[in-house]
């Protein structure tokens, strides 16, 4: 008999210890890092029992009358072993519906996790989806590099890495967040009128809780900070959750360098890298200049799908 818990804080070391052995999630699905953002979402994480066994983790919030997994993360759908079985997962996700139906959600808003980020493969979700009739409303397009058989980078990124190291432009790791977020800001508000995604102070503390998973690297000429970039690392994907130079840093070529570096130094022992998302308004926006530049490092198209079911 399926039952499903709402999340609280009796539940955290069952719900830390089976993201931990699950076949398809990551280190955001710990509640030490989603609850860093508590204040703005109305959490609304499930766990799915079995009697007293946990089948299943599914990491939402609430908004109004809909459920949406999870609105707060970039990817945030169903959270599996190798232990479930299709038939299971199907059984799950009408069970979760079921239950959300009762407790009055008109919709539920789905955000698959991408294949790169699967230890094993875990895509019955997507199976259960099409049985339960949702519908596909968002298809946003990353771009990432197989690391074990990446494409040779394009030859004007060549040419500006080169430039890049007879310039003597060093890449470095630091702790140090303060100086990059002041490049990053002034990007985004020139080109976006945006913020980052998370704060200066969000990402130190975020960064203090996963030290090991949350690294920056910098490309530096002298004191100077010309281009960085946050990475997330899984132990599979190495993600660049934020990646922005300087105008001097682009011109001189800060930036390639730094991705040549990641890609085929600190991180060539992953499975993939990810440079992220290029799309804007689910997808229907295509920042074809940024995505070429990603292209031009090896990176090719990963779908971040987000469906919606009418419940």
């Amino acid at each position: 008999m399926i039952e499903i818990h709402r999340y609280t804080t009796a539940y955290h070391r069952d719900w830390n210890d089976f993201v931990s052995e699950s076949s398809n999630s990551t280190f955001l699905f710990l509640r030490e890092y989603m609850e860093y953002h508590a204040d703005r979402f109305t959490d609304y994480s499930l766990l799915v029992y079995d009697g007293n066994k946990l089948l299943a983790l599914l990491p939402a919030n609430r908004s109004g009358d809909v459920l949406y997994s999870h609105a707060g993360l970039t990817y945030g759908g169903l959270i599996v072993t190798t232990r479930n079985t299709t038939a299971q997962v199907l059984e799950i996700m009408r069970s979760i519906a079921n239950f959300l139906k009762k407790e009055r959600f008109v919709k539920w808003v789905y955000k698959c996790i991408p294949h790169i980020y699967h230890r094993y493969p875990s895509e019955s979700d997507l199976y259960a989806l099409f049985r339960l009739e949702a519908r596909l409303i968002g298809r946003n397009i990353s771009s990432t590099v197989q690391l074990d058989n990446s494409l040779r980078l394009r030859a004007d990124r060549r040419s500006r890495m080169k430039k890049a190291e007879q310039a003597g432009l060093r890449v470095v790791e630091t702790t140090e967040f303060s100086p990059f977020w002041k490049v990053l800001d002034a990007n985004l508000q020139e080109r976006f009128h945006v913020k980052p995604v998370h704060s200066l102070d969000e990402i130190v503390l975020l960064h203090s809780r996963f030290s090991d998973r949350i690294r920056h690297f910098v490309t530096m000429r002298g004191d100077e900070i010309l281009a960085g970039s946050v990475i997330y690392d899984t132990g599979i994907v190495a993600h660049a959750q934020y990646t922005s130079a300087s105008a001097e840093g682009k011109a001189s070529g800060a930036l390639d360098l730094l991705y040549a570096r990641l890609i085929g130094e600190v991180f060539a022992d992953r499975k993939w890298f990810d440079f992220g998302q290029s799309t804007e308004d689910m997808g229907h926006y295509l920042n074809e200049g940024l995505i070429a530049q990603k292209e031009g490092f090896g990176g090719r198209g990963v779908a971040y799908d987000i469906y919606e079911i009418t419940l």
